[in-house]
């Protein structure tokens, strides 16, 4: 095949995942949004406060797997896959795609979560004002908080995923293995 054709290949391949992804964000971005607006109308604060924790957590694993599958070794995965060891052809495939793995892992999935902190961060801090009878907007701080909470979160998190890489993309493999004998 010709360079021009690989090159024509390779571009229509790229304006394909971004078109796939764009819709996919776009469509679990609407989804989500919609599903926490509407759930956190009737939940009180402690339970919405516990959400936000759990999608800030979210954030921060997805990024954790996204920077693990492209630090991985393939190697260590061949070795375990002659051994016949569970998802370790599952994790050569995700490593293989580390490139688009680490997109949905931290870029829809991060992303997402992001902007859903946010958006429950507002709910949770209307919530804390009013209950709390507060004469003074709490929105600023608590942005700040669940940023630094989520930037701190996942700078620990690439120091984990780079030192666990193997572990992390293993039990990724056998998790999604699983799912795919199902």
């Amino acid at each position: 095949m010709s360079k021009n054709k690989k090159d024509k290949k390779g571009k229509q391949s790229e304006y394909k995942w971004f078109v796939t992804i764009f819709i996919t964000t776009f469509i679990l971005s609407l989804f989500f949004s919609y599903l926490s607006s509407v759930a956190l109308n009737d939940l009180k604060v402690i339970p919405a406060t516990i959400l936000l924790i759990i999608i800030i957590l979210v954030g921060i694993m997805f990024d954790i797997i996204g920077v693990s599958v492209t630090v991985a070794n393939e190697e260590n995965f061949h070795a375990m896959a002659t051994k016949k060891a569970k998802g370790a052809k599952t994790s050569i495939k995700l490593i293989k795609a580390s490139a688009k793995v680490a997109n949905i892992c931290a870029d829809v999935i991060g992303d997402i979560c992001g902007v859903l902190s946010g958006a429950v961060s507002a709910v949770v801090t209307l919530k804390i004002t009013s209950a709390m009878a507060l004469g003074f907007d709490i929105q600023f701080m608590m942005s700040a908080f669940v940023a630094s909470l989520t930037v701190g979160g996942k700078a620990i998190g690439k120091g984990i995923a780079q030192k666990y890489s193997t572990n992390i993309v293993a039990f990724c493999g056998k998790v999604l293995s699983f799912s795919e004998n199902k």
